[in-house]
Parts: C-alpha cells; sequence; structure tokens
C-alpha cells in the first residue's frame, strides 16, 4: 500500500500535484449533472469544532454525489480531544471509515488526528489554513481568467487562515500575491509575504481582488476601525485591471469589508467560489482516497 495520502498543507507538496488536482476538478464540474460513481461502499467522517455552511454542505454532497456515505460529528458527539486522546481518536476511526475531513480550529490537533490514522485526513479548515478553499478560488479564477500562472491577486484587509494559504499557494501556482493590511498586523504575515499598507498599490493592475471578513467566529469584540480603508470598493476595483474579478469566501459582513456595490457587481464571482468548493473536494477526495487501500470505482482519476 502506497504512503497515506493526507491533504493538510498546500506546502506539503510538489505543484504538479496540486495542478493535478485542479485539472481533475475542472472535468468533475463538467460532469456535475453525471457524476461518476468512484465512491461507491466508501465513508467520509467528517468532525466540526464550529457551525458550519459551506464546508458541510460540500464535503456532505461531493461524498455523496460521486456514490459515498458520510457521518457529520461535532465536539459535543465524539471524544476527540476530551476524555480520548488524538491519538486513539485516529486509531479507532481508522478502522469505521475510509478517509477523515476535519474542520477545528487547533492546526496541530488536526496534524497529530493525520499522524496516528491509517486513513486520508483532509484539513477542512484550521485558525492556521484552509487549503480547500484556495483551490477552489484557484478553480474559480482559472474558469474566468484562464490559466492562474502570471496574475496578480490582491488581498485586503486581516491577515487570517485564507490569507496565510494564498501565501502557500503563490510560488506552487505561479502567481502574484500582495497582501495589503494594517501595518501592525504585518509581523502576523507568513514568511516571504509581500505585504503592504497601501490598498491602492496593492490594487493597481491586479487581475484579482480577495476579501475576507474582519471578525472570524469568536472575534465578534474586535475594533474594525483600522480596516476601513482596506474595504473593497468601486475606487479600489477601479486600479485593478480591465476584466478583473472580486473573490470573497463568504459568509461576507454587510457591508463592512466590501461594499454592496462591488459584492453585486458583474465583476464578483462569489457564488460561483462558492459552489467551486462542492468540485475541488471532489478532485481532492479523489486523489486521497486513490491510493488509500480502498477500491475507488473504475471511472477513478489517474493523478
Amino acid at each position: 500500500m502506497s504512503a497515506i495520502r493526507h491533504f493538510i498543507n498546500l506546502s506539503d507538496f510538489e505543484p504538479d500535484v496540486l495542478k493535478g488536482i485542479l485539472r481533475n476538478a475542472h472535468t468533475l464540474k463538467k460532469q456535475k449533472f453525471n457524476p461518476p460513481q468512484i465512491f461507491k461502499g466508501l465513508s467520509l467522517a467528517m468532525m466540526f469544532d464550529k457551525r458550519s455552511t459551506r464546508t458541510r454542505m460540500s464535503f456532505e454532497v461531493a461524498m455523496k454525489q460521486l456514490g459515498g456515505h458520510t457521518i457529520v460529528m461535532n465536539t459535543q458527539e465524539s471524544q476527540v480531544g476530551g476524555s480520548e486522546s488524538i491519538e486513539s481518536t485516529g486509531k479507532v476511526m481508522s478502522r469505521f471509515v475510509d478517509g477523515i475531513m476535519a474542520r477545528m480550529s487547533d492546526h496541530d490537533m488536526l496534524s497529530e488526528l493525520a499522524q496516528h490514522s491509517d486513513i486520508p485526513v483532509i484539513n477542512g479548515m484550521t485558525d492556521k489554513s484552509h487549503p480547500c478553499q484556495i483551490m477552489a478560488d484557484l478553480l474559480t479564477i482559472e474558469e474566468h481568467l484562464g490559466s492562474i500562472e502570471g496574475k496578480k491577486i490582491a488581498w485586503f484587509g486581516d491577515i487570517n487562515n485564507v490569507s496565510n494559504t494564498f501565501v502557500e499557494a503563490a510560488p506552487l501556482f505561479g502567481f502574484e500575491l500582495v497582501l495589503a493590511c494594517p501595518e501592525d498586523l504585518h509581523g502576523n504575515a507568513p514568511a516571504g509575504a509581500n505585504i503592504t499598507a497601501d490598498a491602492a498599490l496593492a490594487a493597481k493592475d491586479a487581475d484579482v481582488l480577495v476579501t475576507d471578513t474582519w471578525e472570524s467566529m469568536g472575534q465578534e469584540s474586535k475594533s474594525l476601525d483600522k480596516f476601513m480603508p482596506y474595504q473593497v470598493n468601486s475606487a479600489l476595483m477601479a486600479r485593478a485591471n480591465d476584466g478583473a474579478i472580486f473573490m470573497h469566501c463568504l459568509p461576507i459582513h454587510e457591508w463592512e469589508e466590501v461594499t454592496e456595490e462591488v459584492a453585486k457587481s458583474s465583476a464578483s464571482v462569489i457564488y460561483d467560489e462558492a459552489e467551486n468548493r462542492l468540485h475541488a473536494q471532489k478532485a481532492i477526495l479523489a486523489w486521497c482516497l486513490e491510493e488509500s487501500g480502498v477500491e475507488l470505482g473504475q471511472d477513478s482519476f489517474k493523478f
């Protein structure tokens, strides 16, 4: 049996592997209304420590459309991190299901779960990174603008798990990334990030303008005044290249990090982006499970 194919950090992968997953995501989207039944008889455990809309729906529908099954557990319904060790949880779940998708705040806990699991573990989101979201974002960019290579992506607002993962993705996929954030947050950016306090400079000649909520779950008391210069508005969009698109992984806090005018404009691809979580995650699941020791359907992809 080959090495277990976890999907934890984009930086763990060679570019060709990620590009192969992305190519198959495009193919799976074309098969949206006639999905191949490659996961028949397989089960995916989905673990959550926070409420979820897009992550839960996209993974559950992805697995089921491809013929598999899901079981969903939140922290009140499992022993993980409680009376049972992460090691024991990983070993037990490996005997019951064929893969695990975990959306948990603690990135180290997720990595430990993967270390002790004999089945693939997929990072559905942690406080540190969000690789499935970035794969969906790149799928969306390629649909609207062609190859991601050589494009300029400008990020506005806070430093968070999404911006961290964009930083990981930039050298792997060959695009330019500029983070525009308040100066006092520059020290929170990953090493090697191209970062500025000048939002207008970041937007100049950009192909993609992207942002995220300034206050994630548990940060509701956070002061937002310093982020207002980084709100994506028509003035910033006007500095971008002709045909530039606006992206946001949702949910939007109306209308803080982006104006209603931009979010509802023809440049906005936020709902394509949301749908593409489904197709990107199908391709990620297929890659993870293909060499896991289970038998996929005859129509499985060869990465």
